[in-house]
């Protein structure tokens, strides 16, 4: 928990060291079977991240999907935990750092490019190019500073309910700020 904790308050200051936040992170894919993995994901769901689930939140994904948006979700948490997450939020297009997965076992690698940072523009860019979309005409939705590069890259940045620094960089770019949690 402490070492969790200490990954988190470098991710919010905007230092995280990513491999090795990596090497902590999937080391549980790599060390237990897929039925126990799989197991202990629907009890965190259902523990943890449904009661989380903010109904501003569905609506704003209902708006965007009355406008007629492509909806994807893109972050740097691993797929095994946000899979399941966007289907519950009914996202079908999900980019997000992908663990390696040899002879049906997680390996505690990553598979290509990390959904961080930077790799989330190389990774939209790459997306966008596959599935024949324009990311110059893309609205972006973050709450962490550690997005900003791939804020920057897109049509419509959006801070949600954002960190210090995020709040600060979006009030100097004139971007919206919006909370989710808050009746605004």
């Amino acid at each position: 928990r402490a070492r969790n904790e200490a990954f988190f308050r470098d991710y919010q200051s905007g230092a995280l060291d990513m491999s090795a936040f990596l090497e902590f992170a999937l080391q549980p894919l790599r060390d237990n079977p897929m039925d126990t993995l799989l197991r202990w994901r629907e009890q965190f769901l259902a523990e943890y991240i449904e009661p989380m689930m903010l109904p501003a939140a569905a609506d704003l994904l209902a708006r965007h999907r009355e406008q007629g948006d492509r909806l994807v979700i893109i972050t740097a948490t691993n797929r095994f935990i946000t899979e399941p997450i966007a289907a519950r939020l009914g996202v079908a297009d999900l980019l997000a750092t992908e663990p390696e997965i040899a002879d049906g076992q997680y390996t505690g690698r990553v598979a290509g490019v990390t959904c961080f940072r930077e790799g989330k523009v190389e990774r939209l860019q790459q997306w966008c190019r596959d599935a024949g979309e324009d990311p110059a005409q893309a609205c972006f939705y973050s709450d962490s500073s550690n997005d900003l590069p791939l804020l920057e890259s897109v049509a419509t940045p959006c801070a949600v309910d954002p960190d210090p620094a995020l709040r600060e960089a979006a009030l100097a770019r004139g971007w919206p700020i919006i909370s989710l949690r808050s009746p605004a």
